[in-house]
């Protein structure tokens, strides 16, 4: 069985991950590449990116929101738990382009989180059953392979079943996370803290990391082909 299942299954994930993995290396490297190139040019109001996230909340009405410094790079997040905005040190303490608009984005997070943004909504529904189908959805599939009867098969496709609930959150996540940097954009553009001539900066850390996202979700799917390809050939071996 484990030969059957195997004997040709490292090469077709290679063929079917290998452009998606590709495509994360990219999108992290562009990310990388985006943030340290402009974390390195000043914006002009010498603002902080603390700051700038603190007066983009006050003027939407969320005063509330509480702003913590966190360790790690570009570990920044909205907790909407908690209703804390968590900026890493490069963005909390810099005045840099690239911190304005990672903590532009990150504020308009909360903004959505406000106003009920619909996208949200559903992905914070999910976040229990992606937790929980992210680790055990793959053990119940690999269980059901190496069972050989129809309830092996049915277990298999529950794990299926249960780990697409990352793709469906990868997906969801990137409406939610393209939203939130037009908010941005558009407040640091209107607001005066960055000028026309350093939006061009700003547009290209917060497209470079809407890219990490588009890469998350193509992880996700091709990683549920490669499961049903490997239960369909199971299948038809039946």
């Amino acid at each position: 069985m484990y030969t059957e299942i195997y004997g040709g299954g490292y090469l077709l994930y290679i063929l079917i991950s290998l452009p998606a993995l590709l495509l994360g290396l990219w999108a992290q490297s562009k990310i990388k590449i985006a943030f340290n190139k402009y974390s390195r040019l000043r914006t002009t109001s010498g603002m902080s990116g603390a700051e700038v996230a603190r007066r983009m909340l006050d003027q939407n009405g969320l005063s509330n929101i509480r702003i913590e410094e966190t360790s790690g790079t570009l570990s920044d997040h909205y907790d909407p738990g908690k209703k804390v905005l968590r900026l890493s040190q490069g963005v909390y303490r810099s005045n840099s382009v690239a911190a304005a608009g990672v903590a532009a984005h990150e504020s308009g997070h909360a903004i959505q989180d406000k106003e009920k943004y619909g996208p949200l909504k559903i992905r914070s529904i999910m976040i229990p059953t992606v937790q929980l189908g992210s680790w055990l959805g793959p053990i119940l599939f690999m269980l059901g392979l190496f069972l050989s009867s129809q309830t092996g098969d049915n277990i298999a496709w529950f794990g299926l079943i249960l780990f697409s609930a990352t793709a469906a959150f990868a997906l969801i996540t990137l409406p939610i996370e393209i939203n939130a940097s037009n908010r941005a954009k558009e407040w640091l553009a209107d607001s005066g803290i960055v000028y026309s001539s350093e939006m061009e900066g700003v547009h290209k850390v917060l497209d470079a990391a809407a890219w990490t996202y588009v890469a998350g979700a193509a992880q996700s799917i091709s990683t549920i082909l490669y499961y049903l390809l490997l239960l369909s050939g199971r299948s038809r071996r039946d």
